[in-house]
C-alpha cells in the first residue's frame, strides 16, 4: 500500500491536484477519518491554501477537527486569503477525535506546509502510522518540488511565447496606438491581472495612462495622471520597478483609480537608456499577490517589449525613409525623361528653323513639336499626381485607393473632387482591373488640371454594369466643368472594363 501510494503521489505534475492527492492518500494509508494539508505563505507566515479529505465545508472554515495542529500557524482573528480560515469556532457535531498526527512537508530545505491527520479508526494512531506519514511527507516534498518545477517551466514558457508574439506583432507594421495596446493586452493575460495599463511621461513631468486593456469597464482609467513628485513616479522615472501589495491602501499611490485594485506591478518600459513609458499590471483587491517569479518574468517581458517597441519605431522610420528615397529616385528619373524629351524637341525646332522651305512644311514640323511638348507636360503632371500621395501604406480596397488618388489630387487642384460609388465595387473589381482604372483616373485628373476653368470634378465608379458585349463590368466616369479644347464644353471621360 505504501509503494502504491508513493507512486500515485508522484504521478501528477499539476501542483493543485498533487496536493489534494497527498491528503487523500495519507488518510487512506493510515486509516484516518480526516486529513488536511495547510500550505504556508512563505512571505506572511500564514496559511495560504488548505486541501482536505473527509472534512465538510463547515469544518474547513473552523478547523475544529485539528485544534492542536494549527494554533501556531493561525494568527489572531480572521486569516485573509483564498480559504478565509479562522480560529476554531463553536463545536461542530462530529465524532470525537481520539488522536492526531502532524508532519511537515519540506521542499528543498523549505517548509512548504504541514500534513495533518485525525480521527483514526478504530483506535489511536500507531508508530507504524507515524513512520508511514513521515515517508509519505518526504515523498510528497519531492512530488511538490517536481510539480513546482513543472509549473515554473510552464509559466516561463507562456511568458516567452507571449513576448515573442508581441515582438512579431510589433514588427509587422502595427501603428503606435495598436502597438501599446498589444503590449498591454498580452501582459494582462500572462500575468492574470485585471488590467494592463500603459503610462507615458507628460510635458509637466508626470505620467498619464494612455492605453488600458481590461475585460471590465475601462471608464475612468485612460487619462488618469500621476502628478509630478509622487514617490512611485520618482522610482519609475529612474527606471526602477515598483511592486505594491495593495494599491488601495499604499500611501505611494495617489491616483483616483487606486481603490479598484490590490496587488500591482509597475514596470518601466526602457531600452538603451530611453524610457518609453510604464507597464502597470494591477489585480483586484483580495486577489493573490504576485510571487517573486511573477515579478521576474513580468520584468523580463517589459524589457523585451520595450526593445520591440523601439525596433518597431525604427522600422517605421526606415520604411518612411525608403518611401522618400524612392520618391527621390522617381524625381531623378522624371527629370532625366523631361530633359531628354525637351532637348529633343528643341533640336526639332532648331532643325525646322534651318531646313523649312515652305510654310506648310514648317507648320507640320511645328505641330509635331507642340504635340511632343504636350505629351511631355501630360506625363509630368501624371507623375506629380502620383508623387502627391501620402507615404502611409496604400489602402487594401479599390474604394480606398480611389479615395487616396482623389485626395492626393486635391493638393494640386485646389479643391477635392467629388467621389461616388455605386454597387459592390470592392467585391467585384479585381487587382489587375483596379490598376488599369486607377491609371486612367490618374491621367484624367492630370488632364483636368491643365484645362482652363476647372473648378469641380466628379468621379463616379459603378459596378456591376452591362458592357456592350453583354459581359458584366465596371464603369469609371470622370467629369469636370472646364472648357474643352474642341467645343469649349465640360469634359466627361468614361472607361469600362470587365470584372
Amino acid at each position: 500500500m505504501l509503494l502504491e501510494a508513493v507512486l500515485n503521489v508522484g504521478s501528477d505534475l499539476e501542483l493543485g491536484s498533487t496536493l489534494q492527492q497527498i491528503v487523500e492518500t495519507a488518510a487512506a494509508l493510515t486509516g484516518a477519518r480526516h486529513g488536511a494539508l495547510g500550505v504556508l505563505d512563505p512571505d506572511r507566515d500564514r496559511i495560504e491554501a488548505l486541501y482536505t479529505a473527509g472534512v465538510t465545508e463547515a469544518e474547513r472554515q473552523h478547523l475544529g477537527l485539528f485544534p492542536e495542529l494549527f494554533p501556531d500557524l493561525l494568527p489572531d482573528g480572521p486569516v485573509e486569503g483564498p480559504t478565509a480560515l479562522t480560529r476554531p469556532g463553536p463545536p461542530v457535531d462530529r465524532p470525537p477525535v481520539r488522536s492526531s498526527l502532524r508532519a511537515p512537508i519540506v521542499v528543498h530545505t523549505e517548509v512548504f506546509g504541514h500534513l495533518c491527520l485525525g480521527g483514526k479508526r478504530p483506535g489511536p494512531f500507531t508508530d507504524t502510522d507515524v513512520a508511514l506519514l513521515r515517508v509519505l511527507a518526504a515523498q510528497a516534498g519531492i512530488a511538490i518540488g517536481n510539480a513546482r518545477l513543472y509549473g515554473t517551466a510552464r509559466q516561463r514558457e507562456r511568458w516567452i511565447a507571449g513576448a515573442a508574439a508581441v515582438t512579431t506583432a510589433l514588427l509587422t507594421g502595427t501603428d503606435a496606438a495598436d502597438a501599446l495596446m498589444t503590449v498591454a493586452e498580452q501582459a494582462r493575460v500572462l500575468a492574470g491581472a485585471s488590467a494592463g495599463v500603459i503610462l507615458q511621461p507628460t510635458e509637466e513631468g508626470g505620467m498619464e495612462i494612455v492605453t488600458a486593456s481590461t475585460p471590465d469597464d475601462p471608464a475612468g482609467i485612460v487619462g488618469t495622471v500621476i502628478e509630478p513628485g509622487s514617490a512611485v513616479l520618482v522610482q519609475l522615472l529612474g527606471g526602477e520597478p515598483v511592486f505594491i501589495d495593495d494599491s488601495a491602501t499604499d500611501p505611494r499611490m495617489t491616483t483616483g483609480v487606486r481603490s479598484r485594485f490590490g496587488p500591482s506591478m509597475m514596470l518601466p518600459l526602457q531600452s538603451g537608456g530611453r524610457l518609453i513609458g510604464t507597464l502597470a499590471l494591477p489585480r483586484r483587491r483580495g486577489e493573490r499577490p504576485y510571487t517573486d517569479l511573477d515579478r521576474l518574468l513580468a520584468t523580463q517581458f517589459a524589457s523585451q517589449a520595450a526593445l520591440a517597441l523601439v525596433l518597431a519605431d525604427a522600422q517605421a522610420d526606415r520604411e518612411q525613409l525608403a518611401v522618400y528615397e524612392d520618391r527621390d529616385r522617381i524625381a531623378r528619373d522624371l527629370h532625366d525623361l523631361v530633359v531628354q524629351r525637351l532637348f529633343a524637341t528643341e533640336m526639332m525646332l532648331e532643325s525646322t528653323r534651318r531646313r523649312a522651305t515652305s510654310e506648310e512644311e514648317s507648320g507640320v514640323l511645328l505641330g509635331r513639336a507642340v504635340d511632343e511638348l504636350d505629351s511631355t507636360i501630360q506625363e509630368v503632371r501624371t507623375a506629380i499626381f502620383a508623387l502627391q500621395q501620402p507615404p502611409a501604406a496604400a489602402p487594401s480596397t479599390f474604394r480606398g485607393r480611389v479615395l487616396r488618388e482623389t485626395g492626393g489630387a486635391a493638393a494640386l487642384l485646389g479643391f477635392p473632387p467629388s467621389v461616388q460609388f455605386t454597387g459592390a465595387v470592392d467585391a467585384l473589381v479585381g487587382e489587375e482591373t483596379g490598376r488599369e482604372l486607377l491609371a486612367a483616373l490618374r491621367g484624367a485628373l492630370a488632364a483636368a488640371h491643365r484645362r482652363p476653368g476647372v473648378s469641380a470634378i466628379e468621379v463616379e465608379v459603378e459596378a456591376p454594369v452591362r458592357l456592350p458585349d453583354g459581359r458584366s463590368g465596371v464603369r469609371l466616369v470622370v467629369a469636370d466643368d472646364g472648357r474643352g479644347e474642341d467645343d469649349g464644353r465640360p469634359t466627361t471621360v468614361t472607361w469600362q472594363a470587365p470584372v
